[in-house]
C-alpha cells in the first residue's frame, strides 16, 4: 500500500516494512509499555520526524530527554518562576484574551459569569495577569483566592518564555502534580495551532491527573493537518485508552497487555499476541476492519 510523506517505520514483518502513517492510521498514536520502553519509542519516532523537517514539541514529565536538538528547554520546577502567566502570554501573542480568560476559569473553577467578567477587564486594561486578577476585588478574584497558592505565584512570575521551534518542557524535577497540570494547559494553548510538528507526551497519564492536565490534553490529541501525536504511558487508564488513533502495544504486564486489546476492539483469539521484550504490536482501525501487526522493534 501507498504511505504518505510523513509516515515513520516501526517495525519489520516478515521481510515487510510497518509503518505508522498519521495520515492513514490517525493523527494521535498512543504507545504503551513498561518503564523505559515508551521513552525509547517516543525519542525514536521524535528523531524520525526531525529527519523528515517537522519540528518537535515534547512534554516530559519523566526527565528523559536531555535537550540535545532542542532551541527552547523549559525546565518547570516547584522552587522557580516560570512566567507562565496566561494573561501575559496573551499579550505576546500566543493565544487570544478569551484563552487566557477560559485557562483562568480551568484552573480556578471560575463560572461562566465571572470568567466573562473577567474576560471584559483584561480587554478593558484592568487586569493584566493572573496575580492582579488575585488582587482585582471582584467575584472572580475570591475565587482564584480559594486555591490559590505560592506555587501559583511562581508559576506566573518572570518573564515570557520566547517559544521557538523545537521544544522541550521538562516536568522532571517538578513534585507538584497541580503545576505540572496547569503548567501544561497554558502551554498546551500556546502551542495548540501549530503545523508541521511532532507533539510528544511522556508521561501522558501524569499530565491527565488534574482538571487542568486532562483539559490541555484535547488541545494537542484533536486531529489536525500536518501534525502528528505521540502519547507514551507506563499506564493505561480510560482517559488515554478513549483516544482515538492507533496504539503501539510495547512489553508489558499480561493483564495490561490484555486490557488495551480488549479497549481497542481486538477480539479474543490469535489476534491477541502476547508482545515480548523487544517486540512492538500496531494496533489500527481503517472504517472496514481491525488489524494487528507484530514484529521486532529496533529502538
Amino acid at each position: 500500500m501507498r504511505y504518505s510523506r510523513i509516515a515513520v517505520k516501526l517495525f519489520e514483518k516478515e521481510g515487510e516494512d510497518v509503518f505508522y502513517d498519521p495520515a492513514y492510521h490517525g493523527r494521535t498514536l498512543k504507545v504503551f509499555g513498561m518503564e523505559a520502553f515508551p521513552d525509547k519509542a517516543l525519542g525514536y519516532l521524535a528523531g524520525e520526524y526531525h529527519k523528515k523537517g517537522y519540528s518537535r514539541i515534547i512534554f516530559d514529565t519523566k526527565g528523559s530527554f536531555d535537550g540535545v536538538g532542542f532551541d527552547t528547554v523549559l525546565k518547570i520546577r516547584d522552587t522557580q518562576p516560570s512566567g507562565l502567566d496566561p494573561i501575559k502570554m496573551a499579550e505576546k501573542g500566543y493565544f487570544d484574551f478569551y484563552t487566557a480568560a477560559t485557562i483562568v476559569q480551568t484552573i480556578y473553577g471560575l463560572d461562566r459569569a465571572l470568567t466573562e467578567t473577567l474576560y471584559s477587564d483584561i480587554l478593558a486594561g484592568k487586569v493584566e495577569s493572573v496575580p492582579e486578577a488575585l488582587k482585582a476585588g471582584q467575584k472572580y478574584s475570591e475565587v482564584i483566592a480559594e486555591s490559590y497558592t505560592a506555587i501559583d505565584q511562581l508559576l506566573y512570575s518572570g518573564e515570557v518564555p520566547e517559544l521557538g521551534q523545537n521544544i522541550l518542557v521538562d516536568f522532571g524535577d517538578a513534585h507538584s502534580i497541580t503545576l505540572v497540570g496547569n503548567a501544561f494547559l497554558v502551554l498546551a494553548a500556546a502551542v495548540e495551532k501549530r503545523k508541521k510538528v511532532m507533539v510528544g507526551l511522556n508521561d501522558a497519564a501524569v499530565l491527565t491527573y488534574t482538571t487542568a492536565g486532562g483539559a490541555g490534553l484535547p488541545l494537542l490529541t484533536k486531529p489536525a493537518l500536518k501534525r502528528a501525536t505521540v502519547i507514551a504511558s507506563e499506564y493505561a487508564p480510560d482517559s488515554l485508552l478513549n483516544i482515538s488513533g492507533p496504539v503501539l502495544l510495547l512489553y508489558h504486564e499480561p493483564d495490561v497487555q490484555s486490557m488495551i486489546y480488549e479497549a481497542n476492539g481486538v477480539p479474543p483469539g490469535p489476534m491477541r499476541r502476547h508482545v515480548l521484550k523487544g517486540q512492538g504490536a500496531f494496533i489500527y482501525r481503517t472504517p472496514e476492519t481491525i488489524n494487528v501487526e507484530l514484529g521486532e522493534l529496533h529502538i
